[in-house]
């Protein structure tokens, strides 16, 4: 028995042994040097890096990775890029230096910001419309003239379709009591519909509101809003990441991250796609968010502040949360949480 635990445990030494001699392998060789250490950057500037090599190793070639473009090094191994149509938010410069038949994968954390402030804009009420002050909106989108919405809070949860000139109730599904309902879509004559912390979304038949399937979340924390372009479905979680999905699959393709000239900004809540641009409540806010898909920049804010104040006051009343969208007329329509009133606003620039 004793003669065997000896053979264990030489055999755990030995595999101990080799384990560290690995790690020890693998140790990194080299760094990444950011100019000036500078490790934010805006549209416009150039990041300007270099290899740090403090041991002199030889070193036959390096790639630089940023926003999954790959540039490969030349002469002594720097990289220089202007930075113009790249995604902005908290990314990763790779670095990838391929030394003695070894690769040594190097990453720095950087963030890319706008170059410009966002525009503030006003708005003008162009008409007000019954809405259902116990409905708790979390998602507002048209279909033709047909208003369908999304209502929140676990035992409260709905799907509704609406006339939003009378804001008659015209057909209603309950949500499992379970599920807290969050933002909506309408793609492919399908309702898409979030729901906040179960990490599960559901698919619905337009005409009939009848649930025709369910999604599960990825790598997304929760669920918040959604909006389409028609190819993509951009779906946000409260943090600074806008998913795009497929539109068939639902699945998480990738994402941008909002952000300014200052900063990187996150608790984006209802969207709606507007014009080629992504118009997205922020939590808390009494206002609209107007976003760049392409790249994430947050080019324009509408205040929409006071506008809270023209709804019967009441002990529910919450906060802004609701943007539809005509596109056929270009009217743009916002209300809130157990708001009373529907607004048809028009942008003041």
């Amino acid at each position: 028995m004793k003669i065997c635990n000896y053979f264990v445990i030489i055999i755990l030494s030995t595999f101990m042994i080799s384990c560290g001699s690995n790690s020890e392998a693998k140790k990194k060789y080299f760094s990444i040097e950011l100019k000036d250490n500078q490790t934010k950057f805006t549209l416009g500037e150039t990041i300007n890096a270099s290899i740090k090599n403090p041991k002199g190793k030889k070193i036959d070639s390096v790639t630089y990775i940023l926003n999954d473009q790959s540039k490969k090094a030349t002469g002594d191994f720097t990289y220089k890029e202007i930075l113009d149509t790249e995604k902005l938010g908290k990314q990763t410069l790779i670095a990838k230096v391929f030394f003695d038949g070894s690769i040594d994968t190097l990453t720095k954390k950087i963030t890319l910001l706008n170059n410009k402030k966002p525009e503030l804009y006003s708005y003008k009420i162009l008409a007000e419309y019954p809405h259902d002050k116990k409905a708790f909106t979390q998602g507002l989108e048209f279909y033709t003239d047909t208003l369908y919405e999304s209502t929140g809070r676990k035992g409260q949860s709905s799907l509704r379709k609406l006339d939003y000139k009378t804001g008659e109730i015209l057909s209603k599904k309950d949500i499992s009591k379970e599920y807290f309902a969050e933002g909506i879509t309408i793609i492919n004559d399908k309702i898409v519909q979030l729901t906040w912390t179960a990490k599960e979304g559901f698919i619905y038949d337009r005409k009939s509101l009848q649930k025709t399937g369910s999604f599960v979340y990825n790598k997304s924390k929760e669920g918040w809003g959604l909006c389409n372009d028609g190819t993509h479905i951009y779906k946000s979680d409260g943090s600074e990441k806008i998913w795009i999905l497929d539109k068939e699959t639902l699945a998480e393709k990738g994402f941008i991250q909002v952000a300014t000239n200052k900063s990187v900004k996150s608790r984006f809540n209802e969207l709606e796609w507007v014009d080629g641009k992504i118009y997205a409540n922020t939590w808390q806010k009494d206002g609209i968010a107007i976003i760049n898909p392409k790249n994430g920049a947050l080019e324009a804010v509408i205040d929409l502040s006071g506008l809270r104040k023209k709804v019967t006051q009441h002990q529910d009343l919450d906060v802004l949360n609701g943007i539809a969208y005509m596109p056929e007329s270009k009217r743009l329509f916002v209300t809130g949480k157990n708001w009373d009133k529907l607004f048809e606003i028009k942008i003041v620039k």
